[in-house]
């Protein structure tokens, strides 16, 4: 079944983790760039209206755009990830979209609250383990990646490639975004 994904998309990540997924996150073989993932799965590509759109724009406008840096490894069992600082904004993205479209848990409510993270490897532990050492060595060399999220991209995969389908651009404003959960 087609589905479609909210993600913020790092290209300047892809210096540092681009080899490494390509060998260990089976995603970048389908189109998929180094991106951090808002909200997974929604809704079917054919039934993505303008009035779809024009919903996930005014939940998006809550989140200003912002800068962010990619600077700790972390780990869930089979996967290592880079953990994006601050975690706030992604989170409240995250929260936006599920409180204008409740039918779209993250993960099909699978996990208990939002991990925002860029995927480097994923499949099987030992692997990942690896790969999380061998990431944590090219941040100490190289530091921290910085970035810039001014747009998250509704992505689909209804030809088995995933393609981008629309672009929300988030406001410019310079206000900080607070956590809504404290």
């Amino acid at each position: 079944m087609a589905i479609s994904a909210f993600a913020v998309k790092v290209p300047s990540a892809e210096p540092l983790v681009g080899d490494l997924r390509q060998r260990f996150d089976a995603t970048t073989k389908l189109g998929v760039p180094a991106h951090i993932t808002v909200l997974v799965p929604f809704m079917d590509p054919r039934h993505i209206t303008p009035a779809v759109l024009d919903r996930a724009q005014r939940a998006l406008n809550r989140v200003a755009a912002f800068s962010f840096s990619l600077g700790r490894v972390a780990r869930f069992p089979a996967t290592a990830y880079l953990a994006p600082d601050p975690p706030e904004p992604f989170v409240a993205m995250t929260r936006a979209l599920v409180d204008t479209f409740p039918d779209f848990q993250p993960y099909e409510g699978e996990h208990e609250g939002t991990v925002p993270h860029l995927t480097v490897a994923h499949g099987d532990p030992s692997e990942a383990a690896a790969v999380a050492a061998e990431l944590q060595g090219r941040l100490d060399a190289c530091g921290a990646v910085e970035a810039d999220c001014a747009s998250v991209v509704l992505i689909e995969n209804s030809t088995g490639r995933w393609k981008d389908l629309h672009v929300f651009r988030l406001s410019p404003s310079t206000q900080t975004v607070k956590d809504s959960s404290k």
